[in-house]
């Protein structure tokens, strides 16, 4: 019964590491996706993005995302950008940070509001290690239409692999200091 004290105060070290440091993945419109129907300012209005971060743009494979400089973002300019996304599936890692700017590549959509601007915060926590590519090809399927989007909370926190390795590293000192 000595133990307890010691056993619960690992368990709670392992639970605040395990939970604090994971970036998340925000599913940019959440349900209804990269759509003029969606609300794009409302919907990142209340995220609080950090370096590290990922956004999870889902869209017909008509449309596409563009990457621009503020300049672009209100004048809505389609054809100075710094990157193109199409195929219907596209993730960005956020990796710095400052304020990132998003239009649809349809200049009448991004007229329309279907542009994003997401404060990217500096905290080093969630730095990634090696940000992932963004994601093309074969392996993701296109979706013809708003209905086959995935439903989401918004963001997902790193997967149950990170949180059992960190179990793992944290339990061990604790059971040999026992």
């Amino acid at each position: 019964m000595a133990k307890l004290p010691q056993i619960l105060a690992c368990v709670l070290v392992v639970l605040g590491f395990a939970l604090t440091s994971s970036a998340s993945i925000y599913t940019v419109g959440d349900t209804s996706g990269w759509d003029t129907s969606t609300d794009l300012n409302s919907w990142s209005s209340d995220k609080k993005f950090n370096v590290g971060d990922v956004l999870w743009f889902q869209y017909s494979s008509s449309n596409s995302v563009c990457q621009v400089t503020k300049e672009s973002f209100d004048a809505c300019n389609t054809a100075k950008v710094i990157e193109t996304y199409t195929g219907g599936n596209t993730t960005v890692t956020l990796t710095k940070p400052g304020d990132w700017y998003f239009v649809s590549g349809n200049k009448l959509y991004c007229l329309g509001g279907m542009k994003l601007m997401a404060e990217v915060e500096n905290n080093q926590d969630y730095a990634p290690i090696g940000a992932p590519e963004a994601a093309t090809g074969s392996d993701l399927p296109n979706p013809s239409s708003k209905g086959n989007i995935p439903t989401s909370d918004a963001f997902i926190h790193a997967g149950p692999n990170a949180f059992v390795l960190a179990i793992f590293g944290l339990l061990l000192p604790c059971y040999i200091w026992m």
